[in-house]
């Protein structure tokens, strides 16, 4: 019997995506003192393509655009610390989610989140998206010290909610990192999917409209 739902974050309750191009955008205009003549299109373009979504550190992506814009050095922390201070005001959740988690403990669930990063900032993403309040347990790995694939973290959650690994589901959009790695963990696997391909081995769903029909199923 199913009695927690686990999610990622980014890419899973966070649409990133979409985000991350509000955020670019938003910089381009509020720091247009240091990027003096830089084509607003190329910025975020630019920006975009070195985050890698969301996988290679900020402090990377800047010191590389810095240097391909001929920058001053100064920019570099300057672009970094209005990141780390104003992403947040660009969050964008995907639809529904409100109402799933809401429906989800009318019926009982218990719910949390296992994702990846900063503790800091990804607790201020959770706050951004107004939803801290429906989860019983939050980890991030920065606070944890451990990090997603491995399964010691999901271990972790299930210890502090006292299930066991077939109680409960875990919701992600990475192969590795949650597909694979809440499976290995003995959790059940749903998978979040916007542009990418559904992979056969895991139930799937594109809108959280769908979410409880397929836990039904399992």
């Amino acid at each position: 019997m199913i009695k927690a739902v686990l999610f990622d974050l980014d890419n899973t309750l966070l649409d990133r995506d979409e985000s991350i191009i509000r955020f670019a955008e938003s910089q381009y205009s509020r720091m247009n003192h240091v990027l003096i003549d830089i084509n607003r299109h190329y910025y975020v373009k630019r920006f975009i393509d070195l985050d890698k979504q969301g996988y290679e550190p900020k402090e990377k992506v800047y010191k590389v655009l810095t240097q391909e814009l001929s920058l001053p050095a100064s920019a570099r922390n300057l672009l970094y610390e209005d990141y780390m201070n104003k992403f947040h005001q660009n969050c964008v959740p995907f639809p529904h989610i409100i109402d799933t988690l809401s429906n989800l403990k009318k019926y009982g669930y218990q719910l949390g989140i296992i994702t990846n990063g900063l503790t800091d900032f990804q607790l201020a993403t959770i706050r951004a998206l107004r939803i801290e309040e429906f989860f019983n347990i939050i980890l991030i790995s920065e606070k944890e010290k451990i990090k997603k694939p491995n399964s010691k973290i999901f271990q972790r959650a299930l210890t502090r909610l006292h299930l066991l690994p077939e109680e409960a589901i875990f919701i992600g959009d990475h192969y590795e990192n949650d597909m694979k790695a809440a499976k290995n963990a003995g959790l059940h696997s749903i998978l979040k999917i916007r542009n990418q391909k559904a992979i056969s081995e895991f139930p799937t769903i594109s809108d959280f409209t769908e979410l409880i029909f397929i836990m039904e199923k399992l």
